[in-house]
């Protein structure tokens, strides 16, 4: 039914993925990673006898340039359609807002990381809402409304196979561990937990994760997990923010902390090392140092 395209991001194995479903009228993707990773993507499309032109559609659980970033190429190279949560289509359409606030946090690692960002052409994006039915390279999938890392997030259901970006968070291969990918701006825990809670019902045959791989043996654990590493993490951050800790000094406190975590869950030196590369410690603090301080505002 479907092929991972490893996109070997930052030069290391299984952190991001890209997900090449097979239809009978053509092939679609699920996510396209970032445009420093294109290049991969189309050598494993290649390893697969496929080209650009045999892709009728991308799907996109989110805009956030690690998931999305490609789109823009994606679409021109194969003329496409670009599926993605309505809050995000104008993001993909002009991307100079989404660019200018990326610019602000990774400064002169934009390129390095990201790679080029190109509008999507208006005429080839799909504006997608709950329960949306996709018919995509002749596949039939239903796009969810899974809020909590991001606004803009669906996950997408095919026959009991569910990818879903970030929303089951992070876990890398030969490891148990369970990673909350919480940047900034607008994570929002209850969502999360709820999005969490729509998946858990479903009672999907797989979870399909971005970062990176299948979870098949048992996905209700996995989400178990979730929602409990998320407390954990949110518990971490909010304990020292409360104590008027800055985020700079909560920041060394919090990657030792995680990478203890990871590694009682049984990953080795060299999979921690690529957690942090999937989901940077500086980002999980500071989205929810983000998310604390909003809410203390609004309270």
């Amino acid at each position: 039914m479907f092929d991972i395209i490893d996109l070997h991001f930052q030069g290391q194995r299984e952190v991001i993925a890209s997900y090449l479903l097979h239809g009978p009228r053509g092939a679609a993707l699920v996510e396209t990673g970032p445009g420093s990773t294109l290049a991969a993507l189309e050598a494993g499309l290649h390893a697969r006898g496929m080209e650009w032109r045999d892709i009728t559609d991308v799907l996109v659980t989110h805009i956030h340039l690690d998931h999305a970033g490609a789109a823009g190429a994606v679409a021109r190279l194969t003329g496409a359609r670009v599926h993605v949560h309505w809050v995000g289509a104008p993001h993909l359409a002009d991307p100079s807002r989404l660019l200018a606030s990326a610019q602000r946090i990774y400064g002169d690692q934009m390129d390095t990381l990201w790679g080029e960002f190109l509008p999507v052409p208006a005429e080839q994006i799909v504006i997608l809402h709950d329960n949306d039915v996709i018919d995509a390279a002749g596949l039939r999938l239903v796009a969810l409304d899974t809020p909590g890392h991001a606004s803009h997030h669906m996950a997408y259901l095919l026959e009991g196979v569910c990818f879903t970006g970030d929303i089951a968070a992070a876990r890398l291969p030969g490891s148990a561990h369970v990673r909350l990918p919480t940047p900034p701006p607008d994570i929002d825990i209850p969502a999360w937990h709820a999005s969490v809670d729509r998946l858990r019902r479903l009672r999907p045959d797989s979870l399909n994760l971005t970062h990176f791989g299948p979870v098949t043996g048992d996905p209700l654990a996995h989400l178990n997990r979730v929602d409990a590493n998320l407390e954990a993490m949110a518990a971490f951050v909010h304990e020292r923010w409360q104590a008027g800790a800055s985020t700079e000094a909560m920041i060394p406190e919090f990657t030792t902390w995680i990478a203890g975590l990871a590694a009682q869950d049984g990953a080795d030196d060299d999979t921690i090392e690529r957690y942090e590369v999937a989901v940077p410690s500086y980002m999980e603090v500071g989205g929810l140092v983000r998310y604390f301080t909003k809410a203390a505002r609004s309270a």
